[in-house]
């Protein structure tokens, strides 16, 4: 989005100007809810947000702004969201040609037979981390590993909903750990700071994150059940057994994207790699099954082959087992799943767009930094930015750099090290995506998953906690660090901190 300060002859937004397409938007999103229910993100919501876009640019061009420009910043705020939309499309074709290769049906098998209904929930959310931080990306895990964890839960008869929690809050750990991850990478580069401080500094908030996380969900765990699952899916392994040819060999698709993800490979083609191995697992060792969802009598074998690996990557599986409950499970994926997510996605991003490139976004950061006199409350205040940048701009890349730019100069006045602000961002914007419906990362979980965000948003328990204990950890001064020469990086005089003493008088370890 447009880094340009208002044009002159423009007049400044007034902060009623810049809360009022945000209050337009909680307001429409509540009746959407109340009117439509679940169904809301179908459509109702991408309706208001384009609405609030509207709204906002009525005010930018009454201050005087052009709409010319405004439309340019339209297009280029919804043309950062091209490369994760292409990604979706991919994780939606794999995951179509992943159920009909039988590397998910393997995946929920195995699992079935390692995972304890007792421990299945800190087991998910530990193995998730683990990926996680070896590769790199939230987004692989949950479309891969994620997916099969959310079958293997419907198999022991465990919650849908809280396994997604466990699954984001173990792979955004991960994610936000891993120094392959773009986000980890990109929040030291908007605060000024080095990456591999910005990582020891981010231990500080995000383990004890992650230990209260597998603590919940090891409590959760030990209360549920050691059933083998629900009678629908009591002869889960027995009704995928005899519908897939399953074996190990099955994993290596999944194998090639992680290793690909470890190398630095980039995830679009990686995932679309991931993808098209699975169409070609599935031609080798499930041609009746490619045949079955053809479903064209009059095409030859090869054909038949061809047009039911297609349709996996395009409309995804579509199972006949005989049992309804295992035919819901497995019916999923598929590019066309995706589009409601990709047309909730260019909503939002034109909304964001407009909030910024009027200045509206910029009038509601000011106001903050006025009110935030002390170091701790700077810190709330970054990640409550970052924070609100992920509704308002509705994607995590937006909100690291948005709120990084908008607070470096505050924090190198007062003298703090950038990696408290790099820390903030992430803490802020990175954790708290995947818990807004509409920004990038919730609507990627909540249709990769299958899981609505506000249905596994109580269980995302690290993504709740990292947070709240950065905020806490700020206002008690723990691993704040200062500047080396205890005074501002512009050489003024330092801001008084919570006690009211220049912030650089004593030095903190870091």
């Amino acid at each position: 989005m447009s880094n340009q300060p208002i044009p002159s002859g423009a007049r400044e937004p007034t902060l009623l100007q810049a809360l009022t397409p945000l209050a337009l938007l909680v307001a429409l999103l509540a009746l959407a809810v109340y009117l439509f229910g679940e169904d809301a993100s179908y459509g109702p919501n991408q309706v208001s947000l384009m609405l609030c876009a509207g709204a906002a640019a009525i005010i930018g061009v009454r201050n005087g702004l052009d709409w010319g420009a405004l439309q340019h910043s339209l297009v280029h705020g919804i043309s950062l969201a091209i490369v994760p939309i292409f990604i979706l499309l991919a994780v939606g074709g794999l995951i179509g040609t992943w159920i009909l290769s039988g590397t998910v049906p393997t995946l929920i098998v195995y699992g079935l037979k390692l995972l304890h209904p007792s421990f299945f929930y800190p087991a998910a959310c530990l193995i998730c981390a683990i990926v996680a931080l070896a590769i790199g990306s939230s987004w692989t895990v949950a479309g891969t590993l994620g997916v099969a964890l959310i079958g293997v839960a419907q198999g022991l008869d465990m919650s849908p909903a809280i396994t997604a929690g466990a699954v984001i809050s173990g792979a955004y750990f991960g994610d936000k750990i891993s120094p392959l991850s773009d986000t980890t990478n990109i929040a030291p580069a908007a605060a000024g700071s080095e990456l591999f401080a910005h990582i020891r500094h981010m231990t500080w908030t995000t383990v004890p994150s992650l230990a209260i996380a597998l603590v919940l969900f090891t409590v959760i765990g030990l209360g549920s059940s050691p059933g083998g699952g629900s009678e629908a899916f009591g002869d889960l392994p027995r009704v995928l057994g005899e519908h897939f040819d399953l074996g190990w060999h099955l994993l290596i698709p999944m194998a090639v994207v992680f290793v690909l993800a470890m190398t630095g490979f980039p995830a679009y083609p990686s995932i679309l790699i991931g993808a098209l191995l699975g169409a070609l697992f599935a031609v080798v060792f499930q041609p009746d099954v490619v045949v079955a969802l053809a479903g064209d009598d009059a095409l030859s074998r090869p054909m038949a082959l061809v047009a039911g690996a297609w349709s996996a990557l395009s409309d995804g599986y579509r199972a006949s087992t005989g049992n309804a409950a295992v035919d819901d499970l497995l019916t999923r994926g598929g590019m066309v799943s995706m589009l409601n997510t990709v047309w909730l996605i260019v909503c939002a991003m034109g909304f964001g767009a407009m909030m910024e490139s009027t200045g509206l976004l910029e009038r509601m950061v000011r106001s903050v930094l006025k009110a935030a006199q002390s170091t701790g409350s700077l810190i709330a205040a970054t990640i409550g930015t970052a924070t609100a940048a992920n509704v308002v701009a509705a994607d995590q890349y937006m909100s690291i750099v948005l709120t990084g730019r908008l607070y470096e100069p505050e924090y190198r006045r007062r003298g703090l090290d950038p990696v408290n602000l790099s820390r903030a961002l992430e803490d802020g914007g990175t954790i708290t995506s995947p818990l807004v419906p509409w920004n990038t990362c919730g609507a990627y979980m909540a249709a990769t998953l299958g899981v609505a965000t506000f249905d596994y948003l109580p269980f995302a328990f690290f993504n709740l906690a990292n947070p709240l204990l950065a905020i806490v950890l700020g206002y008690l001064g723990f691993k704040v660090l200062r500047l080396p020469d205890g005074g501002s990086a512009d050489g003024s005089a330092p801001a008084p901190d919570d006690a009211g003493t220049a912030e650089g008088a004593t030095p903190r370890a870091g």
